[in-house]
């Protein structure tokens, strides 16, 4: 069964820096795109970030220049480092895979909350 763990989340002050991880878990064969999104109180999840297997990126365009995405391939592992953090980036962050265990298939990750409070 795949499962994918999320961490990194937490409190921070206007101006700060987070870098979230996501790993995933079980009979994984291929993973194909990995991505980050995130859903603020009373408003619909929406993407942040997205990165295929070849590495190439994709931005909201309210974070591109203030956050990046990365994988590692050996470690079934998406980054997101967050950098300039504003209030308005205040959500649940959640890591999304498109990967191939039993079949091709969509995962998501438990969430990880970001606060961005003085």
């Amino acid at each position: 069964q795949v499962q994918l763990v999320e961490s990194g989340g937490g409190l921070v002050q206007p101006g700060g820096s987070l870098r979230l991880s996501c790993a995933a878990s079980g009979n994984i064969f291929s993973i194909y795109a990995m991505g980050w999104y995130r859903q603020a109180p009373g408003k619909q999840r929406e993407l942040v970030a997205t990165i295929t297997s070849g590495g190439s990126t994709n931005y909201a365009d309210s974070v591109k220049g203030r956050f990046t995405i990365s994988r590692d391939n050996a470690k079934k592992t998406v980054y997101l480092q967050l950098s300039s953090l504003k209030p308005e980036d205040t959500a649940v962050y959640y890591c999304n895979f498109d990967l191939y265990s039993r079949g091709r298939s969509i995962y998501w990750g438990q969430g990880t909350q970001v606060t961005v409070s003085s």
